[in-house]
């Protein structure tokens, strides 16, 4: 069950309309990285969560939040949106760089939601269930959570320093704290389940498994021009689980063949072979 309340988390307030500011801050609300993706997201893998009740209560109550910061991005976007008209539009466009970049004032908070907050992004591609991470692991899950929360905390702090509007900054500085808190609390959830399952996902097939495979575990293959690649951790360290010692292949060969395929019917229409008539 689901409960709204009608006060919003923080505080959100203007000092005046900006439209153009609207529209950056679509990418925050609609984008593949904007908090429809990570309400989702967390919202499905706590639906799906099977065993472990604190990590399901944990998703759900971070969830949960981030439906609170759409309303919030809403709330900010309609205040940002007060006033305008297709009159400031046309405004936009006469200087050429803002035209050049945003197109002027995004027509669908005039159009489509009259001056509201909109499913999309900042250049009005609608938000799609395909951005979301719901796997039923929980480790691979909780590494998309933060890898989400990286990107989102990004971008808000990008726009942060696009804008002067203190009060719209000091919203934002509120979604970057909880951003940063959100990227720990992953870390922390990685961290506890990596102890208990191990670093590689999934845990349930072992590297035993892999049988004779296993010496490509710990090779780094040099693929591209130059060997800078050689200095890295990844390249000369240990694996993280202890498990062997990764190994620097400086000229790889492959090992496989060179795959020859039959040709296929006529009736495929490859022409692969065209000297008999058509029948």
């Amino acid at each position: 069950m689901f409960r709204h309340q009608k006060e919003l988390q923080f505080e959100v307030k203007v000092d005046g309309p900006d439209p153009m500011l609207a529209r950056q801050l679509q990418e925050v609300l609609g984008g593949q990285f904007g908090e429809m993706t990570v309400m989702m997201q967390y919202l499905f893998q706590g639906f799906n969560c099977r065993g472990e009740e604190k990590y399901k209560d944990m998703l759900m109550d971070i969830g949960t939040e981030e439906i609170g910061h759409v309303e919030m991005l809403c709330a900010l976007i309609s205040q940002l949106l007060d006033g305008a008209s297709p009159e400031d539009q046309a405004d936009a466009a006469t200087d050429p760089t803002m035209a050049a970049i945003m197109g002027g004032i995004n027509p669908q908070h005039l159009i489509v939601s009259g001056l509201g907050g909109l499913p999309t992004s900042s250049t009005g591609v609608p938000w799609n269930g395909g951005y979301i991470v719901s796997s039923g692991n929980l480790l691979a899950d909780m590494r998309s959570n933060l890898h989400a929360e990286s990107q989102g905390r990004l971008q808000v702090a990008r726009i942060y320093q696009m804008t002067k509007d203190e009060s719209v900054r000091a919203t934002l500085r509120k979604m970057l704290a909880r951003d940063r808190y959100h990227q720990y609390q992953w870390m922390a959830a990685i961290k506890e389940l990596e102890e208990k399952k191990g670093v590689v996902v999934p845990a349930s097939f072992p590297a035993e498994a892999e049988m004779e495979s296993q010496e490509q575990a710990y090779e780094f293959w040099n693929l591209s021009d130059g060997k800078e690649s050689s200095e890295g951790l990844w390249a000369t360290g240990s694996a993280p689980d202890g498990s062997g010692d990764f190994v620097y292949v400086g000229e790889p060969e492959p090992k496989g063949q060179i795959p020859k395929l039959s040709v296929p019917l006529e009736s495929l229409q490859h022409d692969l072979n065209i000297n008999k008539s058509f029948k």
